[in-house]
């Protein structure tokens, strides 16, 4: 099984909350290493296309050739899975500066304010 990084774009069935079944899509790896060495999981945000109706947190995919992606892209930080591990094929990855926006984006998101 491949070792997957934060950032790391794969191919997997992401589960939606409105389907039955997942479909296979491409998802970003957010967890680090140590939730797939202990536990055989992915932490992943969803990647959809460019042209579905945006939603306020979208972080467009800059290098879709890095990503390993054909069509213009965003992550949604709000639409998160966890996934099998052994179900993920890597594909690609980030540019450093859209993974500094997704980091962000999640620290925001998990900030816990008194």
């Amino acid at each position: 099984m491949p070792t997957f990084e934060p950032f790391a774009v794969v191919a997997a069935r992401f589960p939606y909350v409105e389907l039955e079944h997942g479909k296979r899509r491409p998802a970003l790896v957010v967890s680090r290493p140590h939730l797939l060495e202990t536990s055989g999981l992915l932490w992943v945000l969803m990647i959809t296309s460019a042209r579905n109706e945006p939603w306020p947190d979208d972080i467009p995919i800059d290098d879709l050739v890095l990503a390993g992606l054909r069509k213009p892209s965003v992550i949604r930080p709000s639409k998160i899975a966890t996934i099998e591990a052994s179900a993920a094929e890597p594909i690609g990855r980030l540019s450093a500066g859209t993974a500094a926006r997704v980091a962000a984006a999640l620290r925001d998101m998990l900030a816990t304010h008194p």
